[in-house]
């Protein structure tokens, strides 16, 4: 199975990293499948705007309103609040979805990889994304601010330009909204609990017909690595590998925000 490498000039891949380069990656997974009609962060900006224009036509106006602008405002309140109302579940999915993978971080930030997954159900899928990582130099837990790095934009540029060479997203569009599954790979060993957000799946597979994406993310070559080549590319197909295979010293956690694609905006928001 292919697996392309890319690496990051860091030595080390912290928490905040892993955060934005998977963000972005899901991100960038769903726009090019047409599971949603613009950017993240464009929809972001979208819907922020739209509560803030909402707050705006709500303020009491004054008596010398006359009866037409009161019209056109209500008239705008409802299109506003429709507007609300079509990307509200799919924010707030979302937001569940970056708190968890941010709770995990925190708990246990040297993951050893993660998949992204298009379809119907986990083991069902009609894309498959695979990211594993190789963290370097050790980095302590603990708290976290996950700001966006140079290191992390970088990355993510990097991983995108790698899967937009790999032709993501130039098959034809089936026109089926699908729904987004986020799988995260840790030590068995590990005391990882967090039930409201993720569900323990030891022995998950997925269907042998599918092809998936597979990418290594490495972290800058130390000295021992660069003097032992060969035990570097051993070590990065062993993990690659594990994903196929059913391991004691490995278990997947399933994200229980699954994320459903958003439709386009209806041509007319006049009812």
């Amino acid at each position: 199975m292919e697996v392309t490498e890319i690496q990051t000039p860091a030595d080390s891949m912290d928490s905040s990293l892993v955060f934005h380069v998977v963000k972005d990656v899901l991100g960038f997974v769903l726009y090019m499948h047409q599971q949603i009609p613009s950017i993240l962060q464009d929809i972001s900006a979208e819907f922020d705007t739209l509560h803030t224009e909402y707050k705006e036509l709500e303020v009491v106006p004054t008596q010398a309103e006359v009866a037409s602008s009161r019209r056109k405002r209500l008239g705008r309140m409802r299109e506003v609040k429709q507007g609300i109302r079509r990307l509200q579940k799919f924010m707030d999915t979302f937001s569940g979805l970056q708190t968890s993978l941010q709770l995990m971080l925190s708990e246990v930030p040297d993951i050893q990889g993660i998949i992204l997954v298009l379809g119907a159900s986990p083991i069902r899928p009609q894309h498959v994304y695979e990211l594993q990582f190789s963290h370097g130099r050790v980095v302590p837990g603990g708290a976290c601010n996950f700001i966006r790095s140079r290191a992390a934009e970088g990355l993510s540029r990097k991983v995108i330009r790698a899967l937009i060479s790999k032709g993501v997203g130039s098959a034809s569009y089936t026109g089926s909204l699908l729904r987004s599954f986020c799988l995260w790979k840790l030590s068995a060993s590990s005391s990882f609990n967090l039930p409201l957000h993720f569900l323990p799946k030891r022995d998950f597979r997925y269907s042998k017909k599918i092809i998936p994406f597979r990418l290594q993310l490495k972290c800058r070559a130390r000295k021992q690595e660069v003097d032992n080549p060969h035990d570097d590319s051993q070590s990065a197909s062993s993990s690659i590998n594990s994903t196929d295979s059913t391991s004691d010293d490995l278990i997947w956690f399933q994200c229980r925000h699954a994320i459903k694609g958003l439709a386009s905006k209806t041509p007319s928001m006049e009812e």
